[in-house]
């Protein structure tokens, strides 16, 4: 009797851990959460698979919450000795719809519009900055 409680007792205790990473994992947080109204306007990959991947996004925002456009930038895909970027604007302004590959990532006439750059470098580095053209 004994030997079957026992029995029962663990398997009921993994059914219950297995319930709750299930559970966990399908109610990660994601973009669709935030507040800030985050619209992926345009983004540039380069065709490089065998060297390092450059990655730019340009996002517009309805709201400027600092933290969410930094947890934003996390959120987006990086590879490994690549080089993600993610620029801000504010939603309703002059967006650039052309990307480039380089340090320049779009004409600078948009520089004045842009609010926030998140980049990710090749050692996973990350750097935030607020109006980073300014």
């Amino acid at each position: 009797m004994n030997r079957k409680f026992l029995i029962y007792f663990i398997t009921a205790g993994i059914l219950v851990l297995v319930y709750f990473m299930i559970r966990d994992t399908l109610n990660q947080p994601g973009v669709d959460d935030m507040k800030a109204g985050f619209k992926e306007v345009s983004k540039y990959r380069n065709a490089n698979n065998t060297g390092p991947i450059q990655r730019v996004y340009v996002v517009t925002v309805k709201d400027t919450l600092w933290r969410e456009l930094e947890d934003y930038g996390n959120l987006m895909p990086h590879t490994k000795y690549g080089n993600t970027k993610v620029y801000y604007f504010l939603e309703g302004k002059n967006v650039p719809q052309v990307l480039h590959p380089g340090n320049v990532n779009f004409d600078k006439s948009y520089n004045r519009f842009c609010l926030a750059l998140y980049e990710k470098s090749a050692m996973s580095q990350v750097v935030f900055n607020k109006k980073p053209f300014n």
